[in-house]
């Protein structure tokens, strides 16, 4: 493989990789957004007077 070859098949390596890390740094923008809704969702879903009784008879 003579030089020239060599250096353009890293360039493209490197651009590869570049586009994969800004992929991932947007899923993972996508997931933290994600997981504050699903928090949220669970904060507004609790109900504290319930649960807290039973009611038994035999």
């Amino acid at each position: 493989m003579e030089i020239g070859e060599l250096s353009t098949a890293l360039a493209m390596t490197d651009v590869g990789n570049q586009v994969a890390v800004a992929v991932l740094d947007n899923s993972l923008d996508t997931v933290e957004a994600l997981g504050d809704g699903m928090v949220k969702m669970m904060e507004q879903s609790v109900m504290p007077h319930l649960g807290g009784n039973i009611d038994y008879s035999v």
